[in-house]
């Protein structure tokens, strides 16, 4: 496709219904109808219960320069009195959904970074922006009680798959002649993070603070959460990691690793091959210097039946990463598997190589006193576990890094046979780090 900018489409470029009701909605006197943009916000509210609180968040703000609805990053939403005049209820429930979506994904905040990054300027980029968030969005916001409108965007209309997030939709299309009917869309800068000039800005009235947007989201995710079964699976993704934002974790665990083997008393020795800076106020004498060989790290992996073939998979991975923490020195890394029982200690060849059997209880206890009992012994344990383990009474007397694959008692990961069975957490003696939660928001 031909990369144009907006500019070089056609002023009087619109969705069908659009082209008569640009300057309609400039030129009409009537008041905007917020009995019916309220019973279409109910409507709304009725059909996505989950998105109520963010719905009910809006501050309706009349404006004869929006073409149709729009929202700002403060959480404004702008109505065209003529938009609405013509639009059904059925319809306008979906606009409501739809512009809150832009709000609760941070279309406008991950617009931004995109922006910096890849240096996008200009009104042709933020409609590519534009176009590309309403394609995350509107594959979750209608049916089940929600009517399409005429004109809507959709992956299939770009002919891209579906349940993919707005950045890998706007690196897979350029504007085009082809788009031109596209030109008309403005859904605000809660969309493309660009002020418009009819927005009011951050010193309007009405609009919600940082905190309070935050605590929008964070109601919405606990309603979703709490019931998974009525929500797409999109939704249930940005619920995830609204509660559990995406976290550096490879790097978090091996910053734990070279933390814990930099303690005081780990792998330190002494040598002659490099005289200490004190021996020259001792004539005569040549003292040793202090020097830290590189640490020995025993990993041990949970294989017990609650963790699951592609977690095994995982611990390989941070196995290698754990390796490259300590300074690519395989030699000076082991493995432990184990389940209620700890099997053989296994020097660190190839991660692949590495037999992880298993699958009954759990009992971490016996995998620590594997890794503590190996010779010469290790200045760092590393535990990968889902942690549904008993741990040692008394701290180790080396360093401990935790590993815990991700749960969640929705999951009902934590039942076993014992539907009022929580584990334990992690003693506090341990640094601990959660593997695995960083997936984009969508």
């Amino acid at each position: 496709m031909s990369a144009d900018t907006r500019e070089d489409m056609p002023a009087n470029a619109a969705a069908p219904e659009s082209r008569q009701s640009a300057g309609d909605a400039r030129g009409s006197l009537r008041p905007l109808d917020l009995d019916k943009l309220f019973t279409a916000r109910l409507q709304a509210a009725r059909a996505r219960p989950y998105l109520a609180t963010a719905l009910f968040a809006l501050h309706i703000v009349e404006s004869r320069q929006v073409p149709t609805m729009s929202v700002d990053r403060h959480w404004r939403c702008y109505a065209s009195p003529a938009f609405v005049d013509r639009t059904p209820v059925e319809e306008l429930a979906g606009v409501w959904v739809h512009e809150v979506s832009h709000l609760l994904r941070d279309h406008h905040g991950r617009s931004d970074r995109l922006a910096r990054e890849q240096g996008l300027t200009g009104p042709g980029e933020r409609l590519r922006m534009n176009i590309a968030a309403d394609c995350e969005i509107n594959d979750d916001v209608y049916g089940d009680g929600l009517a399409e409108p005429e004109g809507v965007v959709r992956p299939d209309t770009l002919r891209l798959p579906e349940g993919q997030l707005m950045e890998e939709y706007l690196s897979r299309f350029r504007l085009g002649p082809w788009m031109q009917d596209l030109a008309w869309l403005d859904c605000g800068s809660g969309a493309d993070g660009l002020e418009r000039e009819w927005e009011l800005g951050p010193d309007g009235a009405r609009g919600l603070s940082a905190q309070e947007r935050d605590a929008v989201r964070f109601r919405v995710a606990q309603g979703i959460r709490a019931r998974p079964g009525r929500t797409p699976e999109g939704w249930r993704r940005w619920a995830e990691d609204a509660f559990h934002p995406p976290q550096p974790w490879r790097e978090l665990l091996g910053a734990a690793v070279r933390s814990a083997a930099s303690g005081s008393g780990a792998g330190e020795d002494y040598t002659y091959g490099r005289p200490a800076r004190r021996s020259a106020g001792v004539p005569g004498v040549v003292l040793p210097s202090l020097r830290r060989r590189p640490p020995r790290v025993c990993v041990v992996i949970d294989t017990s039946g609650s963790v699951s073939d592609a977690e095994l998979g995982s611990a390989l991975l941070e196995v290698a990463a754990i390796s490259q923490a300590v300074g690519g020195r395989r030699d000076l890394v082991t493995v432990v598997p184990c389940d209620a029982a700890a099997r053989i200690v296994h020097p660190l060849c190839r991660g692949e190589g590495i037999p992880l059997m298993g699958g009954g209880g759990t009992d971490l206890r016996t995998g620590f006193a594997k890794a503590l009992r190996a010779r010469p012994r290790p200045d760092v344990v590393v535990v990968l576990t889902d942690g549904q383990t008993p741990w040692p009474e008394s701290r180790p007397p080396c360093r401990t890094v935790v590993g815990l694959f991700p749960r969640g008692l929705a999951s009902g990961a934590y039942d076993e046979n014992d539907p009022d069975y929580v584990p334990d957490a992690p003693p506090e003696w341990a640094r601990v780090v959660e593997i695995g939660s960083a997936s984009p928001s969508r």
